[in-house]
């Protein structure tokens, strides 16, 4: 136990800021009324997320380098996804959850750990040879099995998050100049489809609206509507804790998930956006310098994908929030309610920390070659 102890080396800094997001959160799911469940269920989730970092952070993750270990990962992953349908909970037109009785599990949010997992160890080996198109579409092909499942259910915020993470860790590998052109036309081919045999109605008329907001305010646009109008009203300074109007009165909807930001804003006003936004960039920023000192590419290549998945759900739903974006239905990491995208990130962090125990010590090119095992 002791030796455990001393190989830890828990990046303070990182965990700090996502511990203090995910206060924020429950202080302001903590600001309704009484009869809502959701401040007491999220404190339970962050103890035991808390919990799971520091476990994750206590184990050697080497073994992860190992090909059986991320295949057998990515077959693992497959299999509830495609239990859902016949086994998964429908919940707000989205067949998402196993539901578990006391809890319930959204299989999407560990998926997005272990995409990240199987293809930092797909480019570690072969990101000399990324040049090779043939590279872009093996992986592609990973990540599209996954989006399609995920996109099935439907839940196309999670399907637009596995995708976003794929592209950008292909981008950071090195893709070329003219296999991005040709990536961009593929993804645009995939989204016409989509729009013409995947989309349902309501999914549809989120785009349209969003193109012309005043359309349908009423019906539809009413969701992004309501985020943007909580948002302004903060103002400089917010209006305080418990005091948001549009949130506090049911305006606003899926206050404590889809649109927490917004419920944010509106209380703390401008400047505890900037401070939020401060909190976020020094999380990105430390998960950036554990990139940077990974001990082989493995590890470099899973803190980018780390970055990716964090970056990709911040920016989705910030940008829903302010009126930015279509509606899609995304959390926001460590703040917004719910146990199964909490404890995914935190792993995720805790997996980081875990890392970096064993990074300086190691020989650089010693550890790539156990890339080959």
């Amino acid at each position: 136990m002791s030796q455990i102890i001393k190989r830890i080396r828990i990046d303070w800094m990182a965990f700090s800021s996502a511990l203090a997001l995910a206060l924020f959160g429950l202080l302001t799911m903590g600001s309704f009324t009484a009869q809502d469940p959701f401040f007491f269920r999220q404190a339970l989730w962050i103890l035991v997320s808390v919990i799971v970092f520091f476990g994750a952070a206590a184990l050697d993750w080497r073994f992860l380098r190992r090909g059986a270990v991320a295949a057998g990962a990515y077959l693992a992953l497959i299999v509830p996804l495609a239990g859902l349908f016949l086994l998964g909970t429908a919940l707000q037109g989205a067949r998402s959850w196993f539901d578990l009785g006391a809890l319930a599990v959204q299989p999407a949010e560990f998926a997005k750990i272990i995409m990240i997992i199987a293809l930092a160890k797909y480019f570690s080996r072969r990101h000399i040879e990324i040049a090779n198109f043939r590279h872009i579409l093996v992986s592609g092909a990973y990540a599209a099995i996954v989006f399609v499942l995920i996109a099935l259910q439907p839940d196309f915020g999670s399907a637009i998050i596995i995708a976003a993470i794929w592209l950008l860790m292909v981008l950071f590998s090195g893709i070329s100049r003219k296999h991005l052109f040709i990536t961009i036309a593929v993804g645009i081919s995939v989204l016409a489809g989509l729009w013409v045999f995947g989309f349902e109605d309501y999914q549809k008329q989120r785009v349209l609206t969003f193109l012309n907001p005043l359309a349908d305010i009423h019906g539809a646009g009413y969701n992004a509507y309501q985020s943007t109008v909580a948002v302004g009203s903060g103002e400089l300074v917010g209006k305080g804790v418990g005091y948001g109007t549009q949130s506090k009165l049911r305006f606003l909807p899926e206050y404590q998930t889809d649109f927490i930001f917004a419920a944010f804003a509106e209380e703390w006003g401008f400047a505890g956006t900037v401070l939020l936004f401060a909190l976020y960039g020094v999380l990105f920023w430390r998960i950036l310098h554990s990139a940077m000192r990974g001990a082989s590419n493995f590890e470099t290549l899973f803190a980018v994908g780390v970055l990716c998945y964090f970056g990709a759900h911040f920016a989705l739903h910030v940008g829903i929030n302010l009126g930015l974006l279509p509606v899609t239905g995304t959390t926001i990491p460590f703040m917004s309610y719910g146990g199964s995208h909490l404890l995914a990130e935190f792993l995720s962090l805790g997996i980081l920390s875990g890392m970096n125990s064993y990074a300086r010590a190691a020989h650089r090119d010693a550890l790539d070659r156990e890339l080959t095992i």
